[in-house]
């Protein structure tokens, strides 16, 4: 059963069907375990050699630090660890949630005549959410060369400055084509963020490590949503302030608070181990966070668990070559596929629920603080099912629960009656806004398929802009004429959700098969042939 998994799990699968288990499988515990190991990738002077020229060659940023004699205790390693998360997967949590508010705060403004006030209606709405999508697709690949070609340092605070201001000055939409134009601009500003943000956190973390750490970066959707409807609730009910709309406050207040964040991220957020925030810089420009020693274990057991995370500076753009590796890496195309169709059916519910409440008798504030419980599942789920795959060590499966989960939810939402109680229509839209979000399992498969960290940001960006495909055929399941009940949209999702299940199942099929074909292969090449395998797959 382990070589079934090698693909599915993460282990590189690329330009041959040779090449993608040797590396792990000869060095698979320096992946797993905590502390230096022996032997290691760069145990072998000639492999060591070949990857200290490759990191010379591309000016990698933490070359200084790369020693392969180096040695450390497992517990100074899960201490430094543990620093990471505080570090710096704490700050992209708080980065991705000042995304997440705006990109949705939307969501909650409808709920306050947003739409009656501008004089559009859910079609409308609709194309502005789809214009908003297009340009985010758009954004996703261009706005991560960029900030791969600037730094992550100096682009991503630079757009959440940007979104935050365009938030605030979304109070002065009051018209169809005015709510359009912002949902455009946005839409731009926001597309690199999250593709981004997966290659960034590559910096700093191990491959066995990201999976549940996306995790934790994807409850920032939930809690955000969370705290959002408590903020909603509140900024609402200052519909009349100064002769606004509660919408309007709503716009203007939390756009102001993601400007902060933006603010904040350019004093506090490092482009690299060895690149310090400027807050935590001395004089001579050494870092403030980590001694000389912290940074040498923080290098090497990156480049032992994966050698090809110094193979390019963290300000080199990606060449031509890069892109089609990753576009034309067979071993992704089941996750593109999926990034399109898995997530639709969560989509509608999650655009309309504040909507579907209100036009169910509740308030505005009911309608969002009746929200909250469904978002709070949501993070539970996603935490629990990104923590069940790494331990199982099955992806797809585990993966299809997405899926699984919400597919009773729509049925009970088809079969009831108009004349249901509100309370039981409620509990079902409920289920599906708590559905197990796997979208982080997705995400680390193609991170950890990757070749190097040119086609790592290419192919970040092509999942997530498979996943913006789909987003709009989501946002236009929801029509105007089957409101306020949507039995014909949810139908269809009944649909989308088993084939979305047969899908899953196809992937790990197809895995399978991958990898019965790479063991083969495998088993015909000597263990020198494997070796020079693996030290010229990456060359450049």
């Amino acid at each position: 059963m382990a070589e079934d998994k090698r693909v599915e799990a993460g282990i590189p699968a690329n330009s041959s069907a040779t090449d993608s288990t040797l590396d792990i499988e000869d060095y698979q515990l320096s992946g797993r375990q905590y502390g230096s190991i022996e032997p290691h990738v760069f145990s072998d002077p000639v492999r060591c050699a070949h990857w200290q020229e490759v990191y010379e060659n591309a000016k990698y940023e933490g070359r200084h630090r790369f020693d392969p004699s180096l040695t450390w205790s497992p517990q100074s390693e899960r201490l430094l660890k543990r620093k990471l998360d505080w570090r710096i997967m704490l700050w992209v949590w708080v980065m991705f949630s000042s995304l997440d508010l705006v990109r949705r705060n939307i969501n909650r403004a409808v709920s306050d005549n947003f739409l009656k006030d501008i004089n559009v209606n859910t079609n409308d709405y609709n194309t502005g959410q789809t214009i908003y999508l297009v340009c985010f697709l758009a954004a996703e690949l261009p706005g991560n060369l960029i900030g791969k070609k600037l730094g992550p340092d100096r682009y991503v605070p630079f757009c959440i400055i940007v979104w935050g201001a365009l938030c605030a000055a979304q109070a002065g939409i009051n018209d169809r084509p005015s709510f359009w134009a912002f949902r455009a601009v946005l839409g731009l500003v926001q597309g690199g963020f999250i593709p981004e943000m997966i290659l960034y956190l590559s910096y700093f973390y191990k491959s066995n490590e990201l999976p549940i750490r996306l995790s934790v970066f994807w409850t920032a959707i939930p809690l955000t949503q969370a705290y959002g409807a408590l903020l909603a609730a509140g900024f609402l009910q200052m519909r009349g302030v100064q002769g606004w709309g509660g919408w309007q406050w709503l716009f203007l207040l939390e756009g102001l608070m993601c400007i902060v964040v933006g603010i904040a991220s350019v004093f506090v957020m490092p482009s690299s181990i060895t690149q310090g925030a400027l807050a935590f810089r001395r004089n001579d420009g050494t870092n403030k966070w980590w001694t000389e020693e912290d940074e040498k274990i923080l290098v090497n057991r990156l480049l032992r668990d994966d050698p090809t995370k110094g193979d390019m500076n963290n300000r080199q753009p990606v060449n031509l070559k890069g892109i089609w590796e990753a576009l034309t890496n067979v071993d992704l195309w089941p996750v593109y596929l999926l990034g399109i169709t898995a997530f639709i059916p969560f989509q509608p519910t999650a655009n309309y629920l504040s909507l579907i409440l209100r036009n169910m008798g509740y308030s505005v504030f009911e309608a969002n603080m009746l929200a909250i419980p469904g978002y709070i599942l949501f993070a539970i789920n996603i935490l629990f099912f990104g923590w069940l795959s790494e331990k199982l060590n099955e992806r797809s499966l585990v993966a299809s629960a997405s899926n699984v989960w919400m597919l009773p939810f729509f049925i009970g939402l088809i079969c009831i009656p108009k004349t249901a109680s509100p309370w039981v229509r409620y509990t079902l839209l409920t289920g599906v806004a708590g559905i197990p979000y796997t979208h982080s399992i997705l995400v680390g498969m193609t991170s950890r398929n990757a070749k190097n960290v040119g086609t790592r940001a290419v192919s970040a960006a092509v999942y997530n802009m498979c996943y913006q495909v789909g987003s709009i055929i989501a946002v236009n399941i929801y029509r105007d004429g089957d409101k306020p009940y949507y039995y014909i949209g949810n139908k269809v999702l009944v649909g989308l959700c088993s084939f979305n299940i047969a899908l899953f199942v196809g992937m790990k099929f197809f895995y399978i098969w991958r990898n019965n074909v790479k063991a083969k292969k495998l088993e015909e090449l000597s263990i020198d042939e494997r070796k020079r395998m693996v030290d010229t797959r990456f060359a450049h």
